[in-house]
């Protein structure tokens, strides 16, 4: 296939999903796929078997999950719109308001549909401001029990979504006995408790059995439903992105310009200044670029057992989340196509982009 494209390898994609359906027989506790994360729809009927819905953030998310995924569909948003609600209620089953103000508003023609607010309990495993959910000042759900209180009643469930990237069971466990300790009285008025995403427990080595008897024990404890909104744990190191080098040059280091961008195809490493990650071995170290005009358009630096040149393919590892979704047409650089790598080893190209999909993006 012409590069560039992402290959999700549906053998890698596998171990993960086989992890997220021992924790949920172990723990009880649901998982949705964060579509905000991966919503590569073409593997989602393999997906479905290991999970039992979607949750979004935004009224294109839920329909998607609600058309593509079978299961429950959530419906969060940090703010809905009034000319998209009625859409969003009628594509989803549970429907989370970030904000009392947002339950409040849309009261009374959510009436008579699963409802839920999100709950921010000022603790988070984020080393990056940007990303923290509970950084000063944070617009992301309520952070006050008294505020919380007067609306119990309106809702029968809280949505907590404070870790990020977090491969630590102990700093897990102790954020949510923190999270019990300020906000139990009012979690067990709920029938259903999400403890969100970022929760790395399809890692190597993560004690997986202690996470579904905590997880097991908070359910029982305050008699909820737990759900899990595992985005990064579902698809981790399941794709690759293909690309080929198209020229090399000496300018103090070797550097090899291939066929793809970090800002339109890995945006996420240019936001958080992020290295890829490459399968690496030799001696011979290349910096591998972009081909955009940006100037610090840089996958990395990677060692290769020979000089590289025009024509060499090259694999850039883990690069599902957070990468589909955000793809753009910056500089007008080919959009990658995407393509599946079956359990039986064959290939097959499922989406390819166009100049006419370039101009159709535009006005």
């Amino acid at each position: 296939m012409q590069t560039p494209y992402y290959l999700i390898d549906k053998s890698r994609l596998l171990p993960n999903m086989e992890k997220i359906a021992r924790l949920r027989a172990l723990s009880g506790a649901k998982a949705l796929l964060a579509l905000k994360c991966f919503a590569t729809w073409s593997v989602f009927d393999m997906m479905a078997e290991y999970m039992d819905g979607t949750t979004s953030s935004s009224l294109f998310e839920v329909k998607l999950g609600r058309e593509k995924f079978p299961g429950e569909t959530h419906a969060y948003s940090v703010a809905w719109a009034p000319h998209e609600i009625d859409e969003v209620l009628a594509s989803s089953d549970k429907i989370i308001f970030n904000t009392a103000q947002q339950l409040e508003r849309f009261e009374a023609v959510s009436r008579g549909h699963t409802r839920g607010l999100r709950v921010n309990p000022g603790v988070s495993t984020s080393s990056f401001d940007l990303a923290d959910p509970a950084r000063p000042f944070s617009r992301l759900g309520e952070h006050s029990p008294e505020v919380i209180e007067p609306i119990a009643d309106q809702i029968s469930g809280f949505m907590f979504h404070n870790n990020c990237e977090n491969a630590d069971f102990d700093r897990f466990d102790a954020m949510l006995g923190m999270i019990e300790q300020r906000f139990g009285h009012l979690i067990r008025r709920m029938d259903w408790i999400s403890l969100g995403g970022g929760i790395h427990f399809t890692g190597e080595g993560y004690p997986l059995e202690k996470l579904a008897e905590r997880l097991k024990r908070f359910a029982g404890e305050n008699e909820v439903q737990v759900y899990l909104e595992p985005g990064e744990a579902a698809i981790t190191r399941s794709t690759t992105l293909e690309v080929t080098v198209l020229d090399t040059l000496f300018n103090g280091k070797n550097l090899a310009i291939v066929d793809s961008s970090i800002e339109a195809h890995m945006l996420d490493l240019l936001i958080y200044r992020e290295s890829a990650k490459m399968q690496e071995s030799g001696d011979q170290k290349w910096m591998i670029c972009g081909k955009s005009c940006l100037a610090g358009d840089v996958f990395g630096e990677f060692r290769f057992p020979q000089a590289l040149k025009a024509g060499d393919r090259l694999s850039i590892q883990d690069a599902a989340g957070y990468t589909m979704v955000k793809k753009n047409w910056f500089n007008g650089v080919q959009m990658p196509a995407i393509a599946i790598r079956e359990l039986d080893g064959s290939e097959r190209l499922v989406r390819s982009f166009t100049y006419d999909d370039f101009a159709a993006a535009l006005s």
